[in-house]
């Protein structure tokens, strides 16, 4: 059985990411979720409906324990089973400015986006080393890339998911697995949901916040086949914010 995990897979971004890769086809799709049980469900639900299978794990990918404990009993429970495709996506913004930014503020984000991206994907590289295949795709942001005041924290974390990716890609390029980063801007989810689109609208040069799908059919084709000689690279999708 070949499987891709989606960290984050329940809502957003990590939603409409399970939803791709279920209607490419050929994997078994792993949807982590943390809190919202229910919205994974309904993931869980489109996955199949797309024509895919897939089943859902629930652990924080801050957690180091966490993360062993629930990959460790899902390999012990399917032996014969693949993770060639790892989409580490969960993320957690705590946006503020730095003067004012408390220390759980600064260490919770850098825990999920940083941690998690060590956590999961140091437990399942050794099989993909040994397989000699895999795909590796870690969500970033525009933030990690240029920076955006009142986000030193999520800039930190994912600036620096940024040069582990380009790092790592150069270590595993020889065993056939790739490892690229997707940097979003402004994205239509509950995560920007908050923010003022009209106003930010004025920033990007394509006059729209882009959408989930969007995003997912790029990471749908770097975990593609397709994608091979692609590796250790940033692909900014913000609608020419940072061109």
């Amino acid at each position: 059985m070949k499987c891709a995990l989606v960290t984050g897979g329940s809502r957003g971004i990590g939603r409409a990411i399970c939803q791709r890769l279920a209607a490419d086809g050929g994997y078994h799709i792993l949807i982590n979720y943390q809190a919202n049980a229910a919205a994974a469900e309904e993931t869980l639900a489109k996955v199949k409906e797309a024509g895919a299978t897939g089943e859902i794990i629930k652990f924080d990918v801050a957690n180091a324990d966490e993360v062993k404990a629930a990959l460790t009993a899902w390999q012990d429970a399917n032996p014969e089973a693949v993770v060639e495709v790892v989409v580490n996506n969960a993320g957690i913004t705590r946006d503020g400015l730095f003067m004012w930014m408390s220390q759980d503020d600064w260490q919770q984000v850098i825990n999920t986006s940083l941690n998690g991206f060590y956590n999961v994907t140091n437990f399942l590289i050794q099989k993909m080393l040994r397989n000699k295949y895999g795909r590796i795709i870690n969500m970033v942001s525009v933030s990690g890339v240029k920076g955006t005041p009142g986000q030193t924290n999520y800039s930190a974390a994912k600036g620096a998911v940024v040069a582990a990716t380009k790092a790592l890609a150069q270590e595993v390029a020889k065993r056939n697995i790739t490892v690229n980063a997707v940097a979003p801007g402004f994205i239509r989810t509950d995560m920007t949901g908050q923010l003022d689109e009209k106003e930010l609208i004025k920033m990007v040069p394509a006059n729209r916040f882009g959408e989930a799908e969007e995003v997912a059919d790029l990471v749908g084709f770097l975990a593609s086949r397709k994608a091979g000689y692609i590796t250790g690279e940033v692909i900014n999708i913000n609608g020419g914010i940072y061109s």
